[in-house]
C-alpha cells in the first residue's frame, strides 16, 4: 500500500497519531504557522491594496520555516497521497492553505477532527473535503488587518518617546478596557452608609427593608450565578440603605420600642440548571480563579492534554457535545451516580458567532481511572484534566435544587427581612459547586411573634470597582466581542509583555506607560479603542468565514473608509504635539539628580516595580541612560548588566550538544512572568557560532524536545 502524509500543526502530535496511523504513514509537523507577510512593499506591510484587491506577499515565518518547509518537500515526494490535518479552525485552515501553497499541492484532502483518538482520526480521514476557501480569507484578512493597525499605528505611539513599543487591533481596545477601569477607580468617591439590622432570640438576623407606609423597592431574587471568572462569589446580606447615622440610630430606637412579629413567609423549592461544559474563554477563566493559571498557562497546559488524546481540541467558543459523548457520560453516571441521571439532558446554548462544528471542551473518555493518569501527566496537566472532567460531567447531570425562604417582620410601621436557604438535591453540584452555602432559618409561623435580642446598625462606605483579574477580563473580552477563543490569551500576554499592565494581587493594573499610551490613542485613534468597534471588525472576520462578504472588498473599503483619514488625522495631532500647538508629550517631575553622561537633570520615571516607586532617565537627549535607587548604598546606580549579577551555577548534563559534542547545560529563564528550564550548549563561546542557533531543547511532558533535533535520548 503506497504510504501517505499526514501534516499536522503540533510536533507534539506526531507520536500519538503515528501510533494511530501505523506504518504506511508519514506524520509531520509544521510546527504551527511557516509563513508570514514580508516586510517589503509601502510601509513594510507586506501586502498592497489596488481597486479592491489585495496581493499578499507571504515568506518564511524565520530559518526553522525555511528548514521546516524542505523537510516537508522531501517527505511530498516519498508519497501518493498528501492529507492536511491542521487544527479545527479558522487559523487551523489558513495554515494548511499555506501549506498547499508552499508544498505546490493542487487539490489536497483536509480533514478535521477535535480529539486525537483513533476512532475519531479515522473517521476523519474517511469523510475528507477540500479546502474551505471563506475560513481561508478570514484568516488573510485578520492577518493584513492585525499588520495594517500594527504597522501603521505604532509609530504614533514611539513619537512619544516614553518606551511604548506598539499598537494592536484588539490588544489596544483591551489595554483601553483596562485603563477605563483605573480611572474609575481613581476618581471614585466613596460615600458613608449604614446598615441596620435587629437579631432574634428565636435564632436568625432580619435586615431594615423599609416602612409600611412607603412602597418598597422591588427585592431583587438572590440567585446563585454561574460565574466562571469568580466562582461562588456571594455578598453578605444587607439592609436598605440609610445615609445617615442619625436616622440608623432613629431606626434602632424604634425597632426597641415595638414589639415584633412576622406578617409574610414564603417558601419555594429553585430548580438550578448545570453550567454548559467548557468553551476557550470559560476554561480560561475557571483555570485562573481554581487554579490561577495565566490565560496563557491555560492554553499551554490545555494544548499538552489535547497532544496527549485526553481532551477534545481547546479553542473552541462553542458549547455542543457529541450525542456518542453525552451517551457514555449519561452511561458513567448510571453506574457511579444513577440518583443523579436527568430524564432530559439540559439545553445549552453557544453564542451567536460559536463554530457550531465544534464541541465544547471536553475529556476524550470519561472512564479513564484518575490514579492511573496522575501518574502519566504532570500536575498542571492533571489538575486542569480533573476541571474539564468534573465540568464536562456536570453538565450532563440533573438540575440542584434549593429550597428558598423569605421572612418578613414587622415593628412598629418598620418592615425587616430575612432570607434562608437549603440545599435539598445537589445534583450536577456534587461534581461543580457553585452554589451558595447552606442558611437556614429555624422553623417559624405567619403571625408568630418574636422576642427581640439585639438591635443594632453597623457603618459600611461604598467600594471602588475592583481591578480586573485575568479570568475576568477575558470574560470581559468574550462579553463585549472582543477578540476569538484564540485571541484571549496572547493579547493578555502582550499587554504584560509590553509593560502596559502588570499583576497586582492577582489583579492587572496599567502602569503609566499603559495609561499614557491610553491617553493618547483616545486623542489620536479613538474608534479604535471602542468595543462596540473592535467587535464589529470581527463581525466582518465571521460574515467572511461564512462566505457572506469578500476579504479582500471589505479590507480595501475598511481601509480606504476609516484607516487612511483616521491616521491623517492623528499624524496631524503628532505633529501639532511636536511643535507644541497641540498637548504636549508627557512632562516628568525633574530630580536633583545628574546625568552621568551630559550633566543635565535627570527625569523622575513612574515605576510600580521599584522601592521609590520611580526611576531616574535622561531625556536631554542621552540614549537609555536610566538610574536605580540602591538601599545598600543609598545612592542613585546604573543598572548592573546581567553578567554582573550573581546567577546560580548551571546544571551541566551528560548529554552532548549536537553540534560541537560538549555538554548541555540546564538553563533557567523568565517569559511572560513564568519560569522555565531549557538545555542549551554549556559553553558560552560556543553558544555565539551560528550552528549553535537552533541547540535548544523545552521541557515537555514526554521529555526534552528541540524543534530541529527532535528528542533527546540517552541518560541524563
Amino acid at each position: 500500500m503506497p504510504k501517505r502524509l499526514l501534516v499536522v500543526e503540533s510536533p507534539g502530535k506526531v507520536k500519538k497519531l503515528s501510533q494511530i496511523l501505523g506504518a504506511d504513514w508519514i506524520v509531520r509537523a509544521s510546527c504551527g504557522h511557516i509563513r508570514e507577510l514580508s516586510n517589503e512593499g509601502d510601509d513594510s506591510l507586506g501586502f498592497s491594496i489596488n481597486n479592491g484587491n489585495v496581493k499578499c506577499n507571504y515568506i518564511p515565518r524565520d530559518q526553522r520555516a525555511k528548514e521546516t518547509i524542505q523537510k516537508l518537500k522531501s517527505a511530498v515526494k516519498q508519497v501518493d497521497e498528501v492529507i492536511l490535518a491542521t487544527d479545527p479552525d479558522r487559523e487551523g485552515e489558513t495554515i494548511a492553505w499555506h501549506l498547499k501553497e508552499v508544498l505546490g499541492l493542487k487539490e489536497p484532502k483536509r480533514v478535521v477532527y477535535t480529539e486525537i483518538t483513533a476512532a475519531a482520526v479515522r473517521n476523519a480521514i474517511a469523510n475528507s473535503r477540500k479546502l474551505d476557501f471563506n475560513l481561508v480569507g478570514a484568516g488573510l484578512c485578520r492577518d493584513c488587518l492585525d499588520k495594517l493597525v500594527g504597522y501603521k499605528g505604532s509609530p504614533l505611539v514611539w513619537a512619544l518617546n516614553n518606551g511604548a513599543k506598539s499598537v494592536g487591533r484588539v490588544q489596544s481596545a483591551t489595554l483601553h478596557l483596562i485603563c477605563q477601569r483605573e480611572r474609575e477607580i481613581q476618581t471614585f468617591v466613596p460615600q458613608d452608609y449604614w446598615n441596620v439590622f435587629v437579631d432574634y432570640a428565636e435564632g436568625f438576623r432580619a435586615f431594615y427593608k423599609g416602612t409600611t407606609d412607603s412602597r418598597p423597592s422591588a427585592q431583587q431574587e438572590e440567585t446563585d450565578t454561574n460565574d466562571d471568572a469568580n466562582p461562588n462569589a456571594t455578598k453578605s446580606p444587607e439592609s436598605k440603605r440609610v445615609l445617615s447615622e442619625a436616622e440608623a440610630t432613629r431606626l434602632v430606637a424604634e425597632a426597641r420600642q415595638h414589639p415584633h412579629k412576622i406578617i409574610h413567609i414564603e417558601g419555594k423549592t429553585v430548580n438550578r440548571q448545570p453550567p454548559p461544559p467548557f468553551t476557550t474563554s470559560t476554561l480560561q477563566q475557571a483555570a485562573g480563579s481554581k487554579l490561577k493559571f495565566s490565560p496563557d498557562k491555560t492554553m499551554q497546559v490545555a494544548q499538552k492534554l489535547y497532544e496527549a488524546g485526553l481532551i477534545t481540541y481547546m479553542r473552541t467558543d462553542s458549547v455542543m457535545l457529541s450525542p456518542e459523548f453525552c451517551a457514555i457520560a449519561r452511561q458513567w453516571l448510571e453506574q457511579n451516580d444513577p440518583s443523579n441521571v436527568p430524564q432530559n439532558v439540559a439545553k445549552h446554548r453557544s453564542s451567536k458567532s460559536a463554530q457550531e462544528a465544534h464541541e465544547a471542551i471536553r475529556p476524550t473518555d470519561v472512564f479513564r481511572p484518575s490514579v492511573e493518569l496522575k501518574q502519566e501527566i504532570s500536575p498542571d496537566e492533571f489538575n486542569l484534566y480533573v476541571l474539564i472532567w468534573k465540568r464536562a460531567i456536570a453538565s450532563q447531570c440533573k438540575a440542584a435544587q434549593l429550597r428558598k425562604t423569605q421572612v418578613i417582620t414587622q415593628s412598629g410601621n418598620l418592615l425587616w427581612q430575612a432570607r434562608g436557604q437549603v440545599i435539598e438535591f445537589y445534583g450536577y453540584a456534587r461534581y461543580w459547586n457553585n452554589l451558595s452555602k447552606d442558611s437556614e432559618l429555624p422553623s417559624l409561623q405567619q403571625g408568630q411573634a418574636l422576642t427581640l435580642a439585639n438591635a443594632a446598625h453597623e457603618k459600611k462606605q461604598t467600594q471602588p470597582p475592583p481591578r480586573y483579574s485575568e479570568p475576568k477580563l477575558v470574560q470581559i473580552m468574550e462579553r463585549k466581542g472582543i477578540g476569538r477563543p484564540s485571541t484571549y490569551a496572547p493579547t493578555v500576554a502582550t499587554l504584560k509583555r509590553r509593560d502596559y499592565v502588570h499583576l497586582t494581587k492577582d489583579h492587572l493594573q496599567p502602569t503609566a506607560l499603559g495609561l499614557e499610551v491610553d491617553e493618547f490613542l483616545q486623542k489620536a485613534l479613538p474608534d479604535l479603542l471602542e468595543a462596540e468597534f473592535t467587535a464589529k471588525m470581527e463581525d466582518a472576520l465571521d460574515a467572511i468565514a461564512e462566505g457572506k462578504q469578500g476579504w479582500q472588498q471589505y479590507l480595501s473599503t475598511w481601509n480606504q473608509d476609516y484607516f487612511v483619514p483616521a491616521l491623517s488625522k492623528a499624524k496631524t495631532l503628532v505633529a501639532g504635539a511636536s511643535n507644541g500647538t497641540a498637548s504636549a508629550p508627557r512632562q516628568f517631575e525633574i530630580s536633583k539628580t545628574c546625568c552621568p553622561q551630559c550633566n543635565n537633570l535627570m527625569s523622575k520615571i513612574p515605576s510600580t516595580k521599584v522601592n521609590k516607586k520611580y526611576f531616574l532617565k535622561c531625556t536631554s537627549g542621552c540614549e537609555n541612560v536610566v538610574l536605580f535607587w540602591s538601599d545598600r548604598s543609598k545612592t542613585w546606580e546604573a543598572p548592573r548588566t546581567q553578567e554582573s549579577e550573581s546567577k546560580p551555577p548551571a546544571k551541566i548534563t551528560s548529554h552532548p550538544c549536537p553540534v560541537c559534542q560538549k555538554p548541555l547545560e540546564e538553563y533557567s529563564y523568565t517569559k511572560d512572568g513564568q519560569q522555565k528550564t531549557m538545555l542549551r550548549c554549556s559553553d558560552p563561546q560556543s553558544r555565539q557560532d551560528k550552528k549553535h542557533k537552533d541547540v535548544a531543547y523545552f521541557n515537555t511532558a514526554k521529555g526534552w524536545w528541540s524543534p530541529k533535533f527532535g528528542e533527546l535520548g540517552g541518560k541524563q
